[in-house]
């Protein structure tokens, strides 16, 4: 019979391969299907035409598809025995605090479907601001910014897939801080460095979390194939820093002049609101069922080993 763990039940051998649909196929799907075993299929959702040709360089059939037009989604119906979520909502728009294209594609996965499991790659600002207090899962949401209002929306609606194909279906959470990577676009704090961008002084810093890009990738992969159904998860490496104390490490490991400190009250002026409203949440994420659960082991303990190698 099917499980999460064999979705393809007892069919004959030449059946038995995985398809692997991954929505949201940039950096961290690019990684994800490199850990893909001899007998998966890659399949990967694109909107951009540029990316076809990418994706096939790498082995990953890609197919034209755009979540927020749900006419180009139908061929994904009952595709994929394995799917990664890892695309992110709107930016914004007349949704608000929504996420119309997990709506799409949560409609398009119930149409028609074979035994799944499925991984939704979320953030940790779905917890706004826990003035610097330790997070477990079970800490209640409480979003602050409509980005995370809208991640919100798109768990409550990957719990839905979960909920109604119970017992056929399992849909995992991971709950992502910042991503990092020497190799990744925009990857490490240089430029940021470069830039001169002010930090908060030590009265008002706030605490940072990470995760580096291809642990993040293992994570997505074990949920994959071990990911306790309905269950969030804390993706974050072990670093417990506050920002301003590792934007300063990092100059020093670089080579840069350190950030220059201001208060959370010229913050408000000098800053945009993007990098403000990073300024103002404080958590350390608790990574206990990261390492239990998915029985993950970093490669990358901390942000001091990932952007040292």
């Amino acid at each position: 019979m099917p499980s999460n763990q064999t979705p393809l039940g007892a069919l004959p051998s030449r059946f038995r391969k995985e398809r692997l649909l991954i929505v949201g196929c940039g950096d961290i799907g690019v990684r994800l299907a490199r850990l893909a075993r001899s007998n998966t299929r890659l399949i990967a959702l694109t909107s951009s035409p540029e990316r076809l040709l990418e994706l096939k360089s790498q082995g990953i059939t890609a197919i034209s598809g755009n979540l927020d037009d749900p006419k180009t989604l139908t061929r994904l119906s009952g595709l994929g025995t394995r799917v990664a979520h890892l695309a992110p909502p709107p930016s914004s728009g007349e949704n608000g605090e929504l996420d119309p294209r997990t709506q799409n594609l949560v409609r398009t996965l119930l149409k028609r479907t074979p035994a799944l499991q499925c991984v939704y790659a979320s953030t940790t600002g779905v917890y706004g601001d826990c003035s610097g207090a330790w997070v477990p899962e079970t800490r209640p949401l409480n979003p602050t910014t409509a980005r995370a209002k809208r991640r919100v929306h798109a768990e409550a609606l990957m719990r839905f897939l979960g909920t109604v194909l119970a017992g056929s279906t399992g849909v995992t959470t991971l709950r992502v801080p910042g991503i990092y990577a020497l190799d990744r676009d925009q990857g490490t704090p240089q430029a940021r460095l470069q830039r001169g961008t002010p930090v908060l002084e030590t009265s008002a810093d706030v605490y940072t979390n990470h995760i580096q890009a291809d642990d993040l990738a293992r994570a997505c992969w074990l949920a994959l194939w071990r990911g306790p159904t309905l269950r969030a998860i804390n993706t974050s490496d072990d670093t417990q820093m506050k920002m301003a104390d590792y934007m300063d490490w990092a100059a020093d490991h670089f080579g840069l002049k350190r950030p220059p400190r201001i208060s959370a009250k010229n913050a408000a002026i000098e800053l945009s609101p993007m990098q403000l409203s990073f300024m103002q949440e404080s958590r350390r994420l608790v990574n206990k069922r990261l390492k239990e659960e998915l029985r993950l082991k970093l490669n990358y303990p901390s942000i001091k080993e990932g952007l040292s190698k």
